[in-house]
């Protein structure tokens, strides 16, 4: 029997690696087809600034745009991204159709993201969720809702619809409670109806670096000893108390009861798992977050590192109450936990916003050479 890779040793241990990252030439060279074969990937997901780099920033869809716009050149530039974007999900989709498979339908999975400008609209964001998943038409296919106050709300009805949902930028234990109910509540709502609960899955993509980033600045500016020396702590700090509440729920009657019914446990998804501060580990986020129900997704350049780096054992459930005291520190060091997780949700919304305008803007430019050259 041949020795497990790395990101099948982590599937033993319950947790599935993904890759955080879509572009049409890993689709077509066969790239994408050797991970899922060789390596043992799980999954896919995307986000506005993976389509922005992917579409904007290379000639890889010269063509493809040319061929749209060939047939009907009176499109929107959003118009003409998402029938890029649908053609690349689908595609993904279609070569992750066997672990969709395979699994049980409990992985395969790719991510399409609804357009972030919506993420304070609750009605819009349900519309285009089910816009997007007609039009996909696979199975496997995660539809991204920002996890934001107005998308808690349209999480619930998209689940309950039927459809799977990864609720993304979760930077708060509070808002993934949130996010968690709702899923729950969805469930029992299909339960009440007489529908199926087996075949819907949910991810809850909760960021951690970026956690960090900006703790550690804040910390910084207190400038004490013991400030400074919870730098580096609070990320995975905070992501492990979430996981201690998933568990907590995962152990309690309103689950149990689904789960007798056929439902699929919401997994964590740790998200915005590359190191930013180079003084850190390259795979601190990742080590330190192995545990069943868990997803972590990772850029190209992380997974070629854990490739390269077998773990071995569950880390996400160790040292909790330590998790806990850290956090509660901040206080003491005059930063606000809430505030500072609220600001990242905000900065969050704002980035994939800006890189989704940057995105059309670039088409619309392509656009208007096409016509000159013409």
């Amino acid at each position: 029997m041949s020795t497990p890779t790395p990101v099948q040793r982590l599937a033993e241990l319950g947790q599935s690696i993904w890759l955080d990252y879509i572009r049409r030439d890993i689709l077509n060279d066969g790239t994408l087809q050797r991970m899922i074969d060789v390596d043992g990937l799980r999954g896919m997901t995307s986000n506005p600034s993976i389509f922005d780099k992917a579409i904007a920033e290379t000639d890889i869809y010269d063509d493809a745009l040319h061929g749209e716009l060939a047939r009907d050149d009176s499109q929107s530039d959003q118009a003409l991204f998402f029938r890029l974007a649908i053609q690349d999900v689908r595609r993904a989709a279609d070569q992750f159709a066997a672990v969709y498979v395979g699994s049980g339908h409990r992985d395969g999975f790719v991510s399409l993201e609804v357009s972030p400008e919506l993420a304070r609209d609750t009605g819009a964001t349900v519309k285009e969720a089910r816009s997007l998943w007609r039009r996909v038409n696979r199975p496997n296919l995660m539809i991204k809702v920002p996890g934001t106050r107005e998308g808690i709300p349209a999480v619930r009805e998209l689940v309950e619809d039927g459809l799977n949902i990864n609720i993304t930028l979760l930077f708060s234990v509070d808002r993934y409670r949130d996010v968690l109910d709702a899923y729950l509540s969805a469930l029992e709502a299909r339960l009440e109806a007489g529908k199926p609960l087996g075949e819907i899955n949910s991810v809850a993509s909760f960021f951690v670096s970026r956690v960090d980033s900006k703790l550690d600045r804040a910390l910084e500016g207190n400038g004490s000893a013991d400030a400074l020396a919870l730098r580096g702590q609070c990320a995975v700090a905070n992501a492990k108390v979430a996981y201690a509440h998933l568990q907590e729920v995962m152990a309690g009657e309103r689950w149990q009861r689904l789960a007798a019914a056929g439902a699929v446990p919401q997994r964590l998804l740790w998200a915005s798992t590359s190191t930013k501060n180079p003084d850190y580990p390259p795979l601190l986020y990742v080590e330190t977050l192995v545990g069943p129900h868990t997803v972590n997704t990772v850029p190209p350049a992380t997974y070629e590192l854990l490739m390269q780096t077998p773990l071995q054992s569950v880390t996400v459930d160790r040292d909790v109450d330590a998790a806990r005291a850290a956090l509660a520190r901040l206080a003491e060091f005059g930063i606000d936990l809430a505030a500072a997780t609220d600001q990242l949700e905000n900065e969050g919304v704002a980035s994939f916003s800006d890189a989704f305008h940057h995105l059309l803007g670039r088409l619309d430019g392509w656009r208007g050479a096409m016509e000159t050259v013409e």
